[in-house]
């Protein structure tokens, strides 16, 4: 039976598929089904109104037992359904609550003297009723067609009819009734399975996607911070080859002044002091000193420098900031890598603009757009000159123009610069990351937009529009903490 069914589409191969099914057709909006329960109990028994036309001598026993079948079966039936424990059982309780009041309506037209003339429309309600409001799958309804078709013909056969052929007629119309119900219940039962596979497969295949994309961000989380270790590696060694010097000068600069105070202490102790020999010592540990402070404070100022910039591109946090002094901060940083490299970095910055934005985020960008222009805009061995221009906007908002002369970008690749790991130098070890990062940081987390503009030998110029206070991000942050 149950190879007939699969191929029919009435039943899944697998018996946990099936239970799933079972359990979702049966209990799908139940507040409505046992709504149409009440419905049906209370239709059953306002018919008792039928049988008093019918035969007002056993009206009161009819109703009784329409009463009876309300009170004992229909209503403790569907109060059984809110219970958690009687769900399991939807299936044997709805096929209860249908074929009990089907088989004793059969009963209640044999008490009625011409019941069995008029049986056939009673039959077709409650077969109408079945078929329609209650969750049968075609198995059960089968079920309950032949339990009330046997009680019906089983009572017909003590009835007395007034007309002959009555018996035919009654038999034939129940009959179609069954039919067009069994195949209205099974169309409805094969859609119901095809939208359940056709859920869990869009549900199976949403979940892979989940996972995918959780795995995907992972994975660009991962590359992401490694391309920001690696940018940040960089400004590491320039300004470690930065500060060797001073810190090289201020060594050699101690062990002078050293040897000085040791020849003047030595002259001191021998009692042979002349005036000239002493202003000569102090003339020279003054002055090495001076260096010596020159350079020490040279280096702390790089370390600061750089300490602010690292610590910005760490944090996430948003804070106001003056840009110029900030920029200069930033380029002392970026400016040994260049110098080793032989490019020039000029910066033209407008006087107190105050930037409410994220400090880290834009060095992330301007560093990504000067590695960038390093990296690919000038070939090995050949310098060029960097710009780094801002301004207002007649807007309100912030201009950077970056801009170097370098070899510029072919116009077939100017549609992919910003796409994710697009690089023309992964030989060299380049991941494709640096523009995609730029853009997303822009774009996403400084609100702003960003354009490019490049030629084959005519350099390369990176606009970038930004707004002075992020007012959206502000508003989403303060509706956040209500």
């Amino acid at each position: 039976m149950h190879p007939l069914l699969i191929k029919l589409g009435l039943r899944f191969e697998q018996p946990a598929d099936e239970r799933d099914f079972v359990r979702h057709f049966t209990l799908d909006d139940l507040g409505r089904t046992r709504a149409a329960m009440l419905l049906g109990a209370f239709v059953y028994c306002a018919f008792s109104v039928w049988d008093w036309i019918l035969d007002p001598a056993v009206w009161t026993t009819t109703l009784a037992i329409r009463l009876a079948v309300a009170g004992f079966v229909l209503l403790p039936l569907t109060a059984a359904l809110g219970s958690r424990p009687a769900q399991s059982w939807a299936e044997p309780i709805y096929l209860a609550y249908c074929a009990v009041p089907g088989c004793v309506l059969s009963l209640i037209y044999l008490r009625l003297e011409p019941g069995f003339d008029h049986a056939a429309a009673g039959m077709i309600i409650v077969i109408l009723f079945v078929s329609t409001l209650l969750p049968l799958r075609l198995t059960s309804l089968a079920a309950f067609c032949v339990l009330t078709w046997t009680c019906f013909a089983l009572c017909e056969s003590f009835a007395v009819h007034e007309r002959a052929g009555m018996r035919f007629v009654n038999n034939f119309e129940i009959g179609m009734a069954y039919a067009l119900s069994l195949y209205a219940v099974g169309a409805r039962e094969v859609r119901a399975r095809r939208q359940f596979q056709t859920e869990r497969a869009l549900r199976r295949e949403m979940e892979r996607s989940e996972r995918a994309l959780a795995e995907l961000r992972d994975a660009q989380a991962h590359l992401v911070q490694a391309e920001k270790l690696a940018s940040l590696g960089q400004l590491v060694a320039g300004v470690a080859h930065e500060i060797n010097t001073p810190l090289g000068l201020a060594l050699t600069t101690s062990t002078a002044v050293e040897g000085d105070l040791r020849r003047l202490v030595a002259t001191v102790e021998s009692g042979q002091v002349r005036r000239s020999d002493l202003t000569q010592a102090i003339a020279r540990l003054r002055e090495g000193m001076g260096l010596l402070f020159a350079n020490l404070t040279r280096a702390a100022d790089l370390v600061t420098s750089f300490k602010q910039v690292a610590v910005d591109q760490a944090n996430e946090e948003r804070r106001s900031f003056e840009l110029r002094p900030w920029l200069h901060e930033l380029m002392s940083t970026l400016g040994p890598l260049l110098r080793r490299k032989g490019h020039a970095l000029r910066i033209a910055c407008e006087d107190a603009v105050i930037l409410d934005s994220y400090p880290g985020a834009l060095a992330q960008v301007i560093s990504n757009l000067a590695l960038n222009a390093v990296i690919h805009g000038f070939p090995e061995g050949h310098a060029g000159h960097l710009d780094l221009s801002v301004s207002r906007t007649e807007e309100g908002g912030l201009r950077l123009v970056f801009r170097d002369d370098g070899v510029g970008i072919p116009a077939d690749q100017l549609q992919k610069v910003f796409e994710p790991f697009f690089t023309t130098r992964r030989d060299q070890g380049s991941t494709g990351l640096g523009l995609h990062i730029v853009f997303n940081l822009v774009v996403s987390k400084l609100q702003g937009r960003i354009e490019l503009a490049s030629g084959t030998g005519t350099g390369t110029r990176f606009t970038i529009t930004l707004p002075l206070t992020l007012e959206r991000v502000r508003e989403r942050e303060e509706r956040a903490t209500l």
